[in-house]
This record gives structure tokens, C-alpha cells and sequence, in this order.
């Protein structure tokens, strides 16, 4: 006789992702995501891959220039309030991530794909990070457990409102963001570390969908990072200008842990400024190049442990 529990996790335990997408070049000038999606698009389908894979480059103008935007950064357009307020004269990026939504989404639909990879580089020694935006989004957990195979794989999960890896919103939801790299160069052992990463997840999810994990498995912890909050470098109360750089013993030093009293930034003038947080914790994306124009020298993240199941 089955229980009704039984039941459940019987029906649970059925799904597959049978959708995925695969996006580089959400910013123009992080170079290992644009190669990698070019790679994958000389590739012709031969209808026998179990999954169905989808591969964009999501800002072709801004890889066609190699830089970050054109106009404004698309990683912030996927809001649903950008994507139906549009007009003659919107920003080339929300007009692309409205083509991206009918492409991929519509974004909260049931149309929209199963798992949306999202590929990104940053100047900060980051290794391969993975990100997701819920502890209870099971299946990236279980990839994110899988790619450990990766080395100097990490993980970290935080609550998101614009990224492109927003697009499905209903389902499965995974950034890769890979450093450090020099935005606007490509450096062989990250592309090679990304395609790897690429290769695993798809690897998992093919085992997934014939029926190579089971339910009854026991829950593993997965060490993870979750962002407590953004650091921005000193500046003047006047003008703004920053006045000092990430300290030398800080800087490259990503995913370990910072304690209270410890050097943070070096002054211009010589000067160093310590962190005065009352506990230690995490900093990641280090002076990430990009983030200047947000007023981000670093991130800071506690470090948690997930149980990672089925549902």
C-alpha cells in the first residue's frame, strides 16, 4: 500500500529540466561567458541531446563595442516594470531584455525555460562562485554541490530584483561569475574553468532527468556565503572622490574571513583604515572593476550551511 506521503515525494521526484538556457555576454566586456556562447553556437544540434539548450548572447551591441553597456547595464533591466514600460526612446538595454523576456520567458510564465545560466566574469579573485537567489531552489543546490568538483568552486545565494538569471522566475535560477579576469581580456584557465563548469551542470541535470539521483539520497551541507552588505570605498564629503584603495593585505583575498581590526583600505595620504565590524566575516568581489560606478569596493557575506535534498 503507498502512503499519501509516499505519493508526494513520488510526484516530486518527477520532474525534469528539459529547458535550459545558456547566456554570455549580458555585459560586453567579460570575455570567457562571450567565447563560450560562441563555441556552443558552432555547434549544430543532432536532435539526440536529452536537454534542450537554448544558447544567447544576451547584449550583442555591447560585445560587438566590448564593453560592459551601451547604454545602461542590463543586468538591472529584468524587472517587470521595465519590461512592459518601454517606449521609442528607452535604453538599447531594456529594449534588448523585453526581446530577451519573449525569448526565454515570458518571465513568470509556464513558457519560460526550466533553468536559465547565466555567465559572467569579475576582476576580483573570486575563483568559480556560483550564485542563486533562494536557499530553497533545490535544483541549483544540488548543481552547486556537483560543480564542487570544480577547484576553487564557491557558492553563495542572495536575494536579487534584476539579473538576467531573474528571466524564468518560476523555476530554476544559476549565475556563474568567474575571476579574476581583466574585463576586455580572456584569460585560457578561465575560460577553461567556465567551460567546466558548464559541462558539469549539464552533466547533473542529464543524470537528473534519467532518474540517477534519487529522493531517498540523505541531505549533504553545502557551505555557503550570503551577502550581509556592500562596502564603498572612502570618500571626500565634498566631492566624492575616492581617497583610498583596498589595502594590499585585503586585496585578492576573497571568500577569507575578515576580522574585526583588520586592514581594508590604504589612504592615499598612507594611512590605513581597518574594519570596524564587530564580527569577522566574508568579503568577496574585491575592488571588481566594474563595480566603481556603484560605489562597491567590496561585498561582505556570512558564511552559512545548507542542507541540500529533494523537496
Amino acid at each position: 500500500m503507498i502512503t499519501t506521503a509516499a505519493r508526494y515525494v513520488s510526484a516530486v521526484a518527477m520532474p525534469t529540466v528539459s529547458r535550459v538556457a545558456v547566456c554570455g555576454g549580458t555585459h560586453g566586456n567579460e570575455l570567457a561567458g562571450v567565447y563560450l556562447v560562441r563555441e556552443r553556437l558552432k555547434r549544430r544540434a543532432d536532435g539526440t541531446e536529452p536537454v534542450s539548450v537554448v544558447t544567447v548572447m544576451s547584449n550583442p551591441r555591447a560585445v560587438q563595442l566590448c564593453v560592459r553597456y551601451v547604454e545602461t547595464d542590463l543586468n538591472r533591466c529584468f524587472t517587470l516594470e521595465n519590461l512592459v514600460d518601454l517606449s521609442e526612446t528607452s535604453p538599447y538595454e531594456m529594449i534588448r531584455s523585453q526581446e530577451l523576456n519573449a525569448l526565454l520567458g515570458p518571465k513568470g510564465s509556464a513558457q519560460a525555460v526550466d533553468l536559465l545560466c547565466d555567465l559572467h566574469n569579475t576582476t576580483a579573485n573570486t575563483g568559480l562562485c556560483l550564485i542563486t537567489y533562494s536557499d530553497c531552489d533545490w535544483i541549483c543546490l544540488h548543481i552547486c554541490k556537483h560543480l564542487s568538483l570544480v577547484p576553487l568552486c564557491r557558492f553563495g545565494y542572495f536575494e536579487g530584483k534584476y539579473s538576467a538569471v531573474l528571466m524564468a522566475d518560476t523555476l530554476f535560477l544559476l549565475a556563474m561569475e568567474i575571476g579574476p579576469q581583466p574585463h576586455s581580456v580572456v584569460r585560457s584557465v578561465i575560460f577553461s574553468a567556465m567551460q567546466e563548469g558548464v559541462q558539469l551542470m549539464m552533466d547533473w541535470i542529464c543524470q537528473f532527468n534519467s532518474g540517477g539521483f534519487s529522493t531517498t539520497n540523505p541531505c549533504r551541507n553545502l557551505f555557503a556565503v550570503c551577502v550581509f552588505m556592500n562596502i564603498d570605498y572612502p570618500r571626500d564629503s565634498e566631492t566624492h572622490v575616492i581617497t583610498a584603495a583596498v589595502h594590499p593585505n585585503l586585496q585578492d583575498r576573497d571568500f577569507c574571513l575578515l576580522h574585526p581590526g583588520d586592514p581594508m583600505f590604504l589612504s592615499f595620504s598612507g594611512e590605513t583604515l581597518r574594519y570596524k565590524g564587530k564580527e569577522a566575516l566574508y568579503p568577496f568581489f574585491i575592488n571588481e572593476g566594474a563595480y566603481y560606478e556603484k560605489g562597491i569596493a567590496l561585498s561582505l557575506a556570512f558564511c552559512s550551511h545548507i542542507a541540500v535534498s529533494f523537496p
